[in-house]
């Protein structure tokens, strides 16, 4: 069933309800008022008449027309009179009530031999109910009459009964209107939907430029809109950057296997000398090396995107962690003629992975060498700033343009210039690196010029004090 159908069925069987509890208390609250109103009535015509025999002396009046004189309130057509002795029998009554006798209840005249007043009802066949009052009139502890005064109900029952059919049309009537301002409002609601569900089918085509246009207010389906389009932004960027890996990723894979299938073919073109033999060889496991690299790069980077990469958490000195990559970092700059140096080292323990923090820094300085002019100088920092410790790893080589920066960190990119200076590197390091920072809660920094060398600086949280 369509939503909309839906909510306008909701919408429909809940305003039903609510239409029918509605009417169920009015109608009852009227009829109770028009009730209370006759009680009312017949109260206050009761206590005029029995002032009328107090003043009177307590004497009833016989003749009917100097009844009517002293009580004009009994000229109304819809009410009765009579008095009653303390036996129940009847002394006086008004002419408006030959055509019936009513005579006094038992319960009326038990009620009121207590001195209390009693309202009543009378249903003769055929005819309207009657309400009636009995006011017991006392003197000196003596019951001496029962003044009882009475009405028709049938204005009051035509009355309800004209409010019931009018709630009855009127009910079905407000619910249709109601039901079609529902479907109509449920319509308008739901047309950001459609509009949705229209982009996302558009976008299922393959079509990731696709983007709600709809005004985004506050609203609930503004927030949608927003939503959705976040979403797919960040899948456009996902797929784009996915294209991208796969492309580099292809790209430096190539590179070897065609240098591989280059030298083989023509080592084999024609016989030649053991020498040369060896020589392709030794250059094929270089290429293999390389590969090899790669593929256990993009193997540990994607573990790491699925967090399947364990990591420690235990105390890791930072200072002696430096000092053996310093040692490892010598050799590595005495091919290259590059002078590997510390300087200032402060004491700092932080909560991590020795292990990933050993291959972070150790990353950072082979870069560091890999790209400096030979006889340059590469430096190594450590320095705790309050709650932080930054460990720096500063070069003196090709550097990077400013334009690069932020790009120095995805996967497999390379400037021209570095691949110009060493055809070694497979563009994953700082990538690996940038992983190792983010899941030490640390940051990673990058200050350089084109010439003048780079400065790496890994910003890490201190780990707390014991007790």
């Amino acid at each position: 069933m369509p939503l909309r159908v839906r909510l306008t069925l909701w919408y429909g069987s809940a305003l039903a309800l609510v239409l029918i509890i509605f009417s169920v208390v009015l109608y009852a609250i009227t009829a109770r008022n028009l009730r209370d109103a006759v009680d009312q009535s017949l109260e206050e015509t009761a206590t005029t008449a029995v002032r009328s025999l107090e003043e009177r002396g307590f004497l009833p009046l016989i003749d009917e027309e100097e009844l009517l004189s002293q009580f004009p309130e009994l000229a109304r057509i819809d009410k009765f009179f009579q008095i009653f002795s303390p036996s129940g029998t009847i002394t006086i009554r008004s002419p408006n009530i030959k055509q019936h006798e009513v005579p006094l209840s038992r319960t009326a005249l038990e009620t009121t031999f207590t001195g209390r007043t009693i309202f009543e009802s009378a249903k003769y066949p055929n005819e309207p109910q009657l309400r009636l009052i009995s006011v017991p009139i006392i003197y000196r502890g003596n019951l001496l009459y029962i003044v009882q005064v009475g009405t028709s109900m049938e204005s009051i029952e035509e009355t309800l009964h004209r409010f019931l059919i009018l709630l009855i049309v009127a009910m079905p009537i407000a619910l249709a209107v109601s039901l079609a301002a529902g479907w109509f409002l449920a319509g308008r609601a739901l047309r950001p939907v459609d509009a949705i569900t229209l982009a996302a089918q558009r976008i299922a085509a393959g079509d990731l430029s696709q983007r709600l246009t709809m005004s985004t207010a506050p609203d609930e389906i503004g927030r949608l809109a927003g939503t959705f389009n976040d979403m797919i932004g960040r899948l456009d960027t996902s797929f784009r950057q996915i294209r991208q890996f796969t492309s580099d990723a292809s790209h430096e894979l190539r590179t070897p296997l065609t240098v591989m299938k280059g030298e083989t073919e023509l080592v084999l073109r024609r016989p030649r000398p053991l020498e040369d033999y060896q020589s392709v060889l030794e250059s094929n496991l270089e290429e293999i090396d390389r590969m090899a690299r790669i593929v256990d790069e993009l193997l540990f980077l994607s573990r790491a995107d699925m967090g399947e990469v364990k990591m420690e958490s235990l105390p890791v000195a930072l200072e002696s962690l430096v000092e053996d990559i310093h040692r490892q970092a010598t050799l590595l700059g005495q091919d290259r003629n590059i002078e590997v140096v510390l300087g200032t080292v402060m004491p700092a323990v932080v909560q991590g992975d020795e292990l990933r923090l050993r291959e972070l820094l150790l990353n950072l300085v082979e870069n560091a060498v890999k790209y400096s002019h030979p006889g340059g100088k590469v430096e190594i920092a450590l320095v705790t700033n309050g709650q932080h410790t930054s460990l720096s790893v500063t070069d003196q080589g090709i550097g990077i343009a400013p334009a690069d920066h932020a790009r120095i960190f995805d996967r497999f990119f390379r400037t021209d210039d570095a691949r110009a200076h060493t055809k070694k590197g497979t563009g994953l390091g700082l990538a690996i690196c940038s992983w190792i920072v983010e899941s030490h809660r640390g940051r990673i920094d990058v200050k350089s010029d084109v010439g003048h060398g780079s400065t790496f600086t890994v910003t890490l949280p201190l780990a707390p004090r014991s007790a």
